[in-house]
């Protein structure tokens, strides 16, 4: 079988525990903050996905050291002395960009590619250009490339006109080792953030309000290095719960912070589903069709995620009835549903609006993954629908998912 597509028998029902891994979303940025420290990090938890190994080319291209043990990453960045990243992996992520904060803050300039990743959106980085540049910071445009140098940074009041998460990430990276005290405003409040700024204050930066929208940083003149764990994935937990639903099976997800899930639990029940939880597992089981969801909005944290759409999209057109999803994140979000038409669901997409038709008897197709969330999407239909079904463009999907095949064998899946 190509590795580039997966096959599967459906339907097929999800049951049994799990071990959810580490999170995509949180140790990009945490990997580019280990370039504001000098010495030896130590990184538990830490999921093998592609996107980290592209993070990881990018780190040894500025002279850093990386290897695993087990899903222990040990990073070396006593030779940091690059600022020019143009590693293989560049081009092929957007946490590229999350680079920015960290070489300016430590090296006072940075050249890099133009970010890539999936293709969801125009997805700018004015935002992170804007509140780099109210600390110090001047860039340049060439062609395929981004240049930024600074004299000194310093504190300032910074002012995001949205709560992205990226743009967040950088102002908090570049603010850390900045001359003075810096005040962003109107930040993103998804647990990712808080994960950045829990390691950052392990390596010594002063950072307050991270979980609220104001986080206020007092620069300091150096960080050191860190131990760390990585929090567990809550878009891989979700995607797996929302299957759940759609195969109707009983699955228990561990090591699972329940607060990063924020209202999903309670969608779930609304759905239909039988929910328990306690800290830091959830168990969900569902023996009945699933019920439609009238009006949902993608939205930052704690709304609903815009990364697990494509996934309630999936669940959705086989609810008893319609439902209807404005999706305000990302403008190309509803590439899952020509993919999921193929099925058999019957889907109407204008602009940011999609209206499930429900009740489809979803059937096995050839289809193909767009981008990573709407590729695992295509994964959990196909366990739902009856008969064969191929996914290509598995590459998407290994972006995030570290295993995928791996977990649904555990989760009682034949492949």
């Amino acid at each position: 079988m190509d590795g580039n597509e997966l096959k599967i028998k459906g339907p097929q029902r999800m049951q049994g525990e799990l071990l959810v891994q580490g999170s995509k979303n949180a140790a990009l940025p945490i990997l580019a903050a280990t370039l504001l420290g000098d010495g030896i990090f130590i990184l538990h938890h830490c999921p093998r996905i592609s996107d980290v190994e592209h993070m990881l080319e990018l780190l040894t291209d500025a002279g850093c050291q990386t290897y695993w043990e087990g899903h222990m990453l040990i990073v070396d960045t006593r030779n940091f002395h690059n600022h020019c990243v143009f590693g293989y992996g560049a081009g092929k992520m957007r946490s590229t960009v999350t680079l920015l904060g960290s070489i300016l803050g430590r090296m006072r300039q940075v050249e890099i590619p133009y970010p890539g990743g999936c293709t969801i959106g125009k997805r700018p980085i004015d935002l992170h250009l804007k509140g780099l540049e109210q600390l110090g910071a001047v860039f340049v445009h060439q062609e395929h490339t981004l240049k930024g140098s600074t004299e000194k940074l310093h504190g300032a009041n910074v002012y995001l006109d949205f709560p992205s998460v990226g743009a967040t990430e950088n102002v908090m990276l570049a603010a850390v080792l900045a001359e003075g005290t810096t005040t962003i405003h109107g930040v993103a409040m998804e647990p990712e953030i808080s994960a950045l700024a829990s390691f950052l204050r392990e390596m010594g930066a002063k950072i307050k309000g991270d979980g609220t929208p104001v986080i206020v940083i007092e620069g300091v003149e150096k960080l050191r290095a860190a131990e760390y764990i990585i929090p567990s994935d809550r878009i891989v937990a979700g995607t797996y719960l929302f299957g759940t639903l759609m195969t109707r099976g009983e699955v228990r997800l561990l090591h699972v912070p329940v607060a990063h899930l924020g209202g999903i639990p309670r969608m779930l029940e609304k759905m239909g589903a039988e929910v328990k939880m306690e800290k830091d597992w959830i168990c969900v089981k569902m023996e009945r069709q699933c019920r439609p969801i009238p009006y949902i909005v993608t939205a930052p944290f704690p709304g609903f995620p815009t990364d697990l759409q494509s996934v309630l999209m999936a669940a959705l057109v086989t609810a008893s009835g319609m439902s209807f999803i404005e999706e305000k994140i990302f403008e190309a979000r509803f590439q899952t549903a020509q993919e999921l038409r193929k099925m058999g669901a019957v889907i109407t997409c204008e602009e940011s609006f999609a209206l499930l038709e429900g009740n489809a008897k979803l059937c096995g197709a050839q289809v193909e993954a767009k981008e990573l969330r709407g590729g695992a999407a295509l994964i959990m239909a196909a366990l739902a629908a009856e008969g064969d079904t191929c996914i290509r463009g598995m590459e998407y999907v290994q972006r995030g998912y570290e295993d995928i095949n791996g977990d649904l064998k555990k989760l009682g899946i034949v492949l």
